[in-house]
């Protein structure tokens, strides 16, 4: 380790910092795994990234990229004797064009930050995870992060011009193009999004931009406990003429842990409806609330919606759902999963099932637009209660057409789970991929990939992180 660690520092590629307190930083992210790395390295510039990816394929040492930290599956966790890239000081918005509706972007940038830096412009960035206040968008690139927004403008990967990248053979890419449209064959950027630093270390990502709306108000109201969560969103989704561009959801349990005065204490108990309409003015906002209302009604649910003149504030309290579990639960399971609308209600009776059975309390959360859950179970996911709990909540999602990860990723946790979903060819297609663009393994190993059978765990000299997955370790 510590020859390592001089070979490092003599080699110079930016700050490098192995002090216990920089260690204990890097070692976690917004999951509860813990790694242990033997340090971290503050780049300066792309040449430094390639000196790094150099000294890693010569000392056959991890390296794991990494800026706010806030991955939900251990994606940003370093194993065992891994190197931390820090990102987190690559926070330039380099350039804004606004007849392009585009922008270059640093990976450590920070979705609030360029949200700011675009608002002049009459323009922002679509995807706004439940993070956005902290994550970057080098992460919403690894992830293909989505948020509540998504419902009407998609997820990470339709915003995205185009990235360049650090491959782990230490070739620099540039994947992408300034043309509104081209067919060049399969494309590599979208390959390169939702890869979860397994490809390459992005170090420049261009962004496209929408037109920032004038009128952007948060409805808030209570649903009748039980009530069907699938014909209330297939009626809000179907709707037109309403400017809606989030439909979400908490449970009673998650809402009541944000009923604070500063929180969502007005609407009520829960379960809560959230909306969010975009208009060109007010008048036009008021009568597309009104248009939902009438929606609403028709569909069995009463009363009348709290407003938010301003519905990032909405969605800053939102964001606050997962943080409130934190300090309520500590570990815990939560999950990201996501089925066709008519099957909501299935999932949803299908995920209160297994907290009976298993006597696991349940906390959910969703973007209902989108048919995407987010359940919390109040178990040790290492335990053998809480494993059969993320199983059968997996298996539960897929059997209903469903997939394992709507916007998380699958990280450290689920890349067991991933060939139960895109099946044996397609494992064997994501594993070529890797071996082309990371023939040593380098780069995060043990996340996202399934573990290789220990007979095909591969030859010593490409094991860097000492096992057969990488894995993490539990705090």
């Amino acid at each position: 380790m510590a020859s390592a660690v001089d070979s490092l520092r003599r080699l110079g590629p930016g700050a490098v910092r192995t002090d216990p307190a920089e260690l204990a930083r890097v070692d976690r992210d917004g999951s509860h795994l813990v790694g242990h790395a033997i340090a971290s390295v503050a780049p300066r510039n792309v040449a430094d990234v390639v000196a790094l990816v150099r000294w890693a394929r010569a000392h056959r040492r991890p390296l794991i990229a990494r800026a706010a930290g806030t991955s939900l599956e251990g994606g940003s966790v370093p194993v065992e004797g891994g190197v931390v890239v820090d990102l987190s000081g690559w926070t330039a918005v380099r350039e804004i064009r606004v007849d392009e509706r585009t922008a270059r972007v640093g990976p450590g940038v920070v979705n609030r930050d360029l949200q700011d830096a675009l608002a002049p412009h009459g323009l922002f960035f679509p995807p706004n995870p439940g993070s956005w206040t902290e994550s970057t968008i080098g992460g919403h690139v690894g992830t293909n992060a989505s948020g509540p927004r998504s419902f009407r403008y998609g997820p990470t990967r339709a915003w995205i011009q185009s990235v360049d990248a650090v491959l782990g053979t230490g070739e620099v890419v540039h994947w992408g193009s300034r043309a509104a449209k081209r067919s060049v064959g399969p494309d590599l950027l979208s390959l390169f999004v939702g890869s979860e630093g397994t490809l390459g270390i992005a170090t420049e990502v261009t962004v496209r931009l929408a037109p920032r709306p004038a009128v952007r108000r948060g409805l808030g109201l209570r649903l009748p406990e039980g009530a069907a969560l699938g014909p209330v969103t297939t009626a809000l989704a179907r709707s037109v003429g309403t400017g809606l561009s989030a439909i979400e959801y908490l449970d009673r349990a998650c809402a009541a842990e944000l009923s604070g005065p500063s929180g969502f204490g007005t609407l009520g108990p829960g379960p809560l409806l959230l909306l969010e309409i975009e208009a060109d003015d007010p008048a036009e906002a008021a009568a597309r609330a009104a248009r939902v209302g009438t929606i609403l009604r028709r569909a069995g649910v009463r009363g009348r919606p709290t407003v938010y003149e301003d519905a990032d504030a909405l969605w800053t309290l939102r964001g606050r759902a997962s943080r409130a579990l934190d300090v309520r639960l500590g570990q815990r399971i939560r999950e990201d999963v996501a089925v066709p609308l008519p099957a909501l209600d299935r999932l949803r009776a299908e995920l209160d099932r297994i907290s009976r059975t298993e006597r696991a309390p349940l906390y959910l959360f969703a973007h209902l637009g989108e048919g995407s859950l987010h359940p919390n179970y109040a178990v040790d996911p290492e335990s053998p209660r809480g494993r059969r709990v993320r199983a059968a909540l997996l298996r539960a999602s897929l059997a209903l057409g469903g997939t394992i990860s709507a916007e998380h990723g699958i990280g450290a946790v689920k890349g067991s789970f991933l060939e139960r979903e895109i099946g044996r060819p397609g494992v064997a297609v994501l594993r070529a991929l890797k071996a082309a663009c990371d023939p040593d393994g380098i780069l995060n190993p043990g996340k996202l990939y399934p573990p290789l059978p220990r007979a095909a765990a591969g030859r010593p000299s490409r094991s860097p992180s000492g096992s057969a997955d990488g894995r993490a370790r539990r705090a």
